[in-house]
């Protein structure tokens, strides 16, 4: 009698295990997600990987409606397999949708808990629609080339800006505290093209940042591990490790903002035979000019990318924090100390 009862209970956990591989198998899992909008309607395109015996290939759905929810219904509607965005890794808005202003989906991203708060925020420089169709070209590769793209162990570069749901969410509802968003494209000769950076002030895109400014930017915000500047044609350097300190203070009530980027760098070539005391000036000198750039496209932006705001936060009340962005940002001065250690040379032979 236990025997059997053994049995039974044996055949019953096995009959659960399939259907919950069964359930599995019938949801989809898509990789990104790009949304448009265009009058007050909503296209929603989903990248999901199709299920077969190689496991290889991806599948592009569309479909539009008067909500994002609604566009996602219709797709799971006309599928055989059940839509799960909890996985999904990218989410993606073309330029129009991002200057128009992403409050509100971002907002209903976080509420609502189908989409992870640290899935990437992307921007995209073309239509949709053929960015979709440009990057799952099957010469470009397996299409999961998009989810590769951002990760930090796979293919991304410290050119890119890494933003994920959770700090749009934040910067929207901060004033103090704005962010950075990578704007790509579909490649011509691979899947993918970075094309810089988009400025967010209130979830809304004011400006943009090249790649090399894009770069600098990560530098200044600690998040620029390997990424390699060319020196004014003298040479080529890889940062190795940054860390930035930080004094503020008011001056007749002007916020001035004391910084002292400390970099470590080696020195991966170079033209001709420079000097290390030459490459470390030229390179002082390059940082300085390109962060210039920045400050002044975020004061005309009235975006505290850098959050310098922060720094004043105990120095005043919160109604002069509210006016943070217009009022004293665009007057704030910043002086920038770059210092360089470089670590080692290789096997170059410099003066």
């Amino acid at each position: 009698m236990k025997k059997r009862i053994l049995v039974c209970m044996v055949f019953v956990i096995l009959l659960g295990g399939c259907w919950d591989n069964k359930d599995i198998n019938h949801r989809a899992l898509p990789i990104a997600m790009g949304i448009s909008y265009q009058q007050g309607n909503y296209e929603v395109f989903l990248d999901i990987p199709t299920v077969s015996d190689k496991n290889e290939g991806i599948q592009v759905i569309s479909a539009k409606g008067d909500t994002i929810s609604a566009a996602v219904n219709k797709i799971s509607m006309n599928m055989e397999s059940q839509v799960d965005l909890l996985h999904l890794k990218v989410l993606i808005v073309d330029k129009a949708f991002a200057t128009l202003g992403l409050s509100e989906i971002t907002a209903s991203t976080i509420r609502s808990r189908h989409i992870s708060p640290k899935t990437m925020f992307v921007i995209c420089d073309e239509p949709l629609d053929q960015f979709f169709k440009g990057i799952n070209n099957m010469k470009n590769g397996d299409g999961k080339e998009i989810y590769d793209f951002f990760q930090k162990n796979s293919g991304w570069n410290p050119e890119i800006a890494h933003t994920p749901v959770w700090k749009v969410f934040r910067s929207i509802h901060s004033y103090t505290n704005d962010v950075v968003l990578p704007i790509i494209k579909s490649g011509e000769s691979t899947a993918i093209q970075s094309m810089g950076s988009g400025i967010l002030r209130n979830g809304k895109m004011v400006s943009r940042l090249s790649n090399e400014q894009t770069l600098l930017y990560n530098v200044f915000d600690g998040n620029s591990l390997d990424g390699k500047i060319e020196v004014m044609g003298k040479a080529t350097v890889q940062i190795v490790s940054s860390r930035i300190h930080n004094e503020s203070k008011f001056v007749n009530n002007q916020p001035v903002l004391n910084s002292t980027l400390h970099l470590k760098v080696i020195i991966m070539d170079v033209i001709g035979v420079p000097s290390i005391e030459v490459i470390k000036t030229e390179l002082q000198t390059l940082l300085r000019r390109i962060l210039d750039q920045i400050f002044k496209k975020m004061e005309r932006a009235n975006a505290d990318i850098f959050g310098i705001g922060q720094h004043y936060r105990e120095d005043l009340p919160r109604t002069e924090l509210a006016e943070w962005r217009t009022k004293y940002l665009p007057q704030a001065k910043i002086n920038l100390e770059v210092k360089t250690t470089i670590r080692n040379t290789g096997n170059l032979k410099l003066k």
